[in-house]
């Protein structure tokens, strides 16, 4: 049995640690911030596969959720601990072909596998930003995705895809870059946070700045095991409970006991083992500042604000959008894709993935999901 080693203060990569597949692109104008203020340098991680063509046509941009990070695809090896979130989306004679389509998959803005965040050191030498990092919203992430575009010499989409808060800025780059994509596939989200998501995130953030060794966010320096990893595991399983359904719960769990564990006297369910270890995995790998900032971000998605709402918003929209819902998701319900298509002049039909497994549908129906994105993509 391996011992237990006590998780990291942060999971975040740091310079220093092994690259990966990441590459990185700088941008030492830095970033102003929808919310007032700006980023005096930004650099982003991304990861690419396939080959951009000479008249710079074939380029689909892949935008990852909440703890996602520009490791889509491929193995997990040095610098990347899981295999590729779409791995089995992406690649050669995949739904996204690689033999096609050059793919780029950047680490979203504020998080924490590469790209500037809350584990970032500031520029002026003072430590990582952590609870100093200026409030984002998913404009701004977008904003810095179009100056890797620039960077990377693509001017326009053949097609940008995403799910839950990588569908958060689809969205944005649909109504407010409408001239640099050709289609869009918008996958299992909706126009604006809901109450009942934004009441989801409160409580997750609320255990994180519960925890006693939280520090208020300045935990970089802690010793493993004395990092805010308590809280941060518990929003983990309140977030993963609202990701699957309770038919799949009951499916794969039911009242199984833990192997070798008596809950009467003090064992788990196998259900809390199952949670317990998804907390634990993402503690390993994720950093908690960055899940409360993009938690926040995710909180501020309103594709209408200051656009005269979501209708007048959505209606300007000129890419051919295709919009996938996963049928049992009561996180991101089936009733905001099908508001989506309603308000998109370009929407295709809705495309619904039946499936026991809710939100997390648009992960683990790798099958029915790609063959829709081959479709948006024919």
């Amino acid at each position: 049995m391996t011992a237990y080693e006590p998780p990291p203060a942060t999971g975040a990569w740091r310079p220093g640690d092994h690259p990966g597949q990441r590459r990185f692109a700088t941008f030492p104008d830095g970033l102003k911030l929808e919310a007032g203020g700006r980023l005096e340098s930004v650099t982003v991680a991304y990861e690419t596969w396939g080959e951009l063509n000479p008249d710079r046509s074939n380029a689909v941009l892949v935008l990852h959720a909440l703890t996602g990070d520009s490791h889509a695809a491929g193995p997990a090896g040095p610098g990347h601990g899981d295999v590729g979130w779409w791995d089995g989306t992406i690649g050669p004679g995949r739904a996204i072909d690689t033999d096609r389509f050059f793919v780029v998959c950047p680490n979203v803005l504020g998080g924490c596998q590469g790209t500037t965040g809350p584990s970032s050191e500031m520029p002026d030498g003072r430590g990582p930003y952590g609870p100093r990092f200026p409030t984002i919203t998913i404009r701004d992430q977008v904003a810095l995705e179009v100056m890797l575009a620039d960077e990377l010499g693509v001017d326009r989409w053949f097609s940008v895809a995403g799910g839950s808060m990588g569908g958060m800025r689809v969205l944005e780059w649909v109504v407010g870059h409408r001239d640099r994509m050709e289609r869009a596939a918008v996958i299992s989200v909706g126009a604006q946070a809901t109450a009942e998501e934004i009441a989801l995130c409160h409580v997750q953030m609320k255990a994180i700045r519960s925890d006693p060794n939280w520090r208020g966010g300045d935990y970089y320096d802690a010793a493993p095991g004395e990092g805010p990893h308590v809280g941060m595991g518990i929003a983990r399983e309140i977030g993963h409970i609202s990701y699957r359904t309770e038919l799949e719960l009951a499916a794969r769990f039911g009242r199984d006991h833990q192997a070798g564990e008596e809950p009467f006297q003090g064992g788990r369910y196998a259900v809390q083992s199952y949670l317990e270890y998804h907390g634990d995995k993402l503690v390993r790998r994720f950093d908690a500042n960055s899940y409360l900032l993009l938690s926040e971000a995710m909180n501020h998605h309103d594709v209408g604000r200051d656009r005269g709402g979501v209708a007048a918003a959505l209606a300007t929209v000129t890419a051919r959008v295709t919009i996938v819902g996963m049928s049992s998701d009561w996180l991101y319900p089936i009733r905001l894709q099908q508001e989506l298509g309603e308000l998109i002049p370009t929407a295709t039909a809705l495309e619904i993935v039946h499936t026991i497994s809710g939100h997390d549908g648009f992960l683990v129906e790798s099958g029915p999901v790609g063959d829709i994105l081959a479709r948006s993509l024919a």
